[in-house]
């Protein structure tokens, strides 16, 4: 980060402004992103959950529903052997304890690896009007087991699906005081049309996208 931080200072200094941001900026930029106007919007389409099941299998993603988090191995399990996947992965921390040896999935929670076939991870938020789901990178929340494995499984709360782009900014904002170094938006399986507008999947990323929603 150092060379991009080195290019925010030069800018900074020809600005006449301090190598980093102080408090009274970063509240006013709070304060105008509070009070600005929203552009127009496209109508609500009932429920969020709903809506972005419906918009999510449009882009060619795959959909589970599960009572409880305890469920998800074996929704996992289900899945892998339905499409003849093999019966590991690697996941986020966050669903390491998870009883996925009860289940036949032998499940490692680190980053992934170049021979990893399947990852598992969970979401920041989705957003119902595209089916699109929002990742921010961390410590806990490495992108590359998204980003990496030709299967990315995401176990998505329903409470976290918001209706649009804006409120899942608004959210993040909310719960970051510091926007994290990374945030990306996972519209189904990566796809390309470059090569003679022939649809290829898996292009730059997962060929499948499973999500599971959980209470």
């Amino acid at each position: 980060m150092s060379a991009r931080n080195n290019i925010l200072r030069r800018i900074r200094a020809l600005q006449g402004k301090p190598p980093s941001p102080t408090a009274g900026e970063r509240e006013a930029v709070r304060a105008y992103l509070q009070t600005r106007a929203r552009s127009p919007r496209p109508a609500a389409d009932g429920e969020p959950a709903t809506r972005f099941h419906e918009r999510a299998l449009s882009l060619a993603s795959t959909c589970d529903d599960v009572a409880a988090a305890a469920h998800i191995p074996a929704a996992v399990a289900d899945y892998l052997r339905k499409n003849d996947l093999p019966m590991r992965a690697v996941c986020w921390p966050a669903w390491a304890a998870l009883d996925w040896a009860g289940s036949g999935v032998a499940v490692e929670a680190r980053g992934a690896r170049s021979d990893d076939l399947v990852g598992i991870t969970g979401a920041f938020c989705a957003i119902a009007e595209t089916g699109t789901l929002m990742m921010v990178s961390g410590a806990a929340t490495p992108a590359a087991a998204s980003l990496l494995p030709e299967t990315h499984i995401a176990i998505v709360s329903r409470a976290r699906i918001v209706r649009g782009m804006e409120e899942a900014w608004q959210l993040l904002r909310a719960e970051h005081a510091v926007m994290p170094r990374a945030v990306n938006f996972i519209s189904g399986p990566s796809r390309t049309a470059d090569i003679e507008q022939t649809v290829s999947l898996g292009a730059h990323g997962p060929y499948r996208v499973h999500i599971i929603l959980v209470p």
